[in-house]
């Protein structure tokens, strides 16, 4: 896999020597994932089912973020229209808006193209501290699937409460052509 690199900008592809740098994103983040969450990321990208991306700033900066491009995700609806999914793309507060999600995505979205696909998937969560996410989705061109929300990959039935966290998604599509 080839890597993406601008003048201040590398995305590569995560080995097990970064697993700690991963799990200090997380921290600086104030995220919180379950145990042996990467490492599990680790074995199914070893399996040819995902992609982990480091996301590093030149210039002494270091690892600013990270993403998962899932080639086999579950939700349904990805799933029965054979589309991957940008996932977990997450960047650290002070280095936002610098362009660098933009350029994740433009990267994943590459890599699906290079493999034949032609439409991307990707998920946004729904409180206010996904607003800048869901704004980015939609200035990129992504829109929602039409099929409401979801709770952890599976469409919410009408009635049906759900916690406002982080499993409770728009799943959103954009075209690749």
């Amino acid at each position: 896999m080839q890597e993406v690199q601008t003048p201040d900008l590398l995305i590569r592809q995560v080995a097990p020597s970064d697993i700690q740098n991963l799990w200090a994103l997380i921290e600086a983040l104030g995220h919180e994932k379950d145990t042996g969450y990467f490492e599990q990321c680790l074995e199914r990208q070893d399996k040819g089912e995902l992609l982990v991306l480091m996301v590093t700033l030149k210039k002494s900066v270091g690892d600013v973020g990270y993403c998962i491009l899932n080639w086999q995700p579950k939700y349904a609806l990805f799933k029965k229209l054979g589309m991957p999914e940008v996932q977990d793309l997450n960047v650290l507060r002070k280095h936002r808006r610098q362009g660098i999600g933009r350029t994740v995505i433009r990267y994943c979205e590459d890599l699906a193209r290079q493999k034949g696909y032609t439409d991307m998937g990707i998920g946004v969560g729904l409180d206010s501290s996904y607003g800048p996410a869901q704004r980015l989705y939609i200035k990129m061109g992504y829109i929602p699937d039409g099929s409401g929300v979801s709770y952890d990959r599976k469409q919410v039935e009408i009635g049906a409460l759900r916690p406002l966290d982080d499993n409770f998604c728009l799943m959103m599509t954009r075209g690749l052509s």
